[in-house]
């Protein structure tokens, strides 16, 4: 399975198609038999001995084992330790309901803030923008935020975005952008100095020197979810020039 994997690397998948164990029926009496293992990420599910793709797109893989498949999903499914874009939507009690693009909203409680007490409450308002990590997220409990890490900081996390825009790209366009060599976020920044924030639900917020600006970097990204590298260099360039 793990050699007909590699083969279809970067090759078009569709939601039903299958990978089976490959058995080898000579043993060998010298050399020891090491199992391949394929590591399965987004896209993939194990059922027996069958690999299944439940989700169409691209398949990815990183060196040595990880395979996942890289599709131009929208809708977003909470997951444990992502860190999104939430809007306030309503306050009841000590806790604050937050819209985060799922299937249902998630709660962030007045105590998820560095250095909240009872008495230092922190001035959250409906309406508001926050930058937030899911603590828990399964198909059986409410979803669950905290704006401070495990240590208790914030870490870059809290209410933000003022004087900035938000807007909704693909799940696939945010993870190249949060890749560590990510070529659409350094072309961009070598275009213009902007401040960015990604949330892996499929929300960004940007805020340039002007609204102008702001705007152009918001089509600009739009625009790069459906380009080739060639494409977006170009558009890019015409950009740079003040041809567009």
């Amino acid at each position: 399975m793990f050699s007909s994997l590699k083969q279809r690397v970067e090759d078009v998948l569709l939601a039903g198609d299958e990978f089976s164990f490959e058995t080898d029926d000579t043993i060998s009496l010298t050399e020891p038999v090491k199992p391949e293992k394929a590591v399965c990420g987004p896209g993939l599910r194990r059922s027996g001995d069958r690999l299944v793709v439940c989700k169409s797109g691209v398949l990815r893989h990183k060196p040595p084992n990880v395979f996942w498949i890289d599709s131009q999903q929208r809708r977003y499914v909470p997951a444990k330790g992502e860190t999104v874009i939430g809007i306030v939507t309503a306050k009841s009690g000590d806790m604050f309901k937050v819209d985060v693009g799922g299937s249902e909203q998630a709660s962030l409680s007045y105590l998820a803030f560095e250095g909240a007490t009872k008495r230092n409450r922190p001035n959250v308002v409906v309406g508001d923008l926050v930058f937030a990590q899911f603590i828990i997220a399964n198909k059986d409990m409410e979803p669950e935020l905290a704006c401070m890490d495990s240590s208790g900081r914030a870490s870059g996390m809290g209410v933000f975005g003022a004087g900035g825009l938000m807007f909704t790209v693909s799940l696939g366009l945010v993870r190249r952008l949060l890749s560590p060599h990510s070529e659409v976020r350094s072309d961009l920044e070598t275009l213009f100095p902007c401040e960015l924030v990604i949330g892996m639900n499929g929300r960004l917020w940007v805020r340039s020197s002007s609204i102008q600006q702001t705007l152009i970097i918001a089509n600009l990204l739009q625009s790069c979810e459906t380009m080739t590298a060639q494409q977006r260099k170009e558009l890019f360039r015409r950009v740079q020039q003040g041809a567009l």
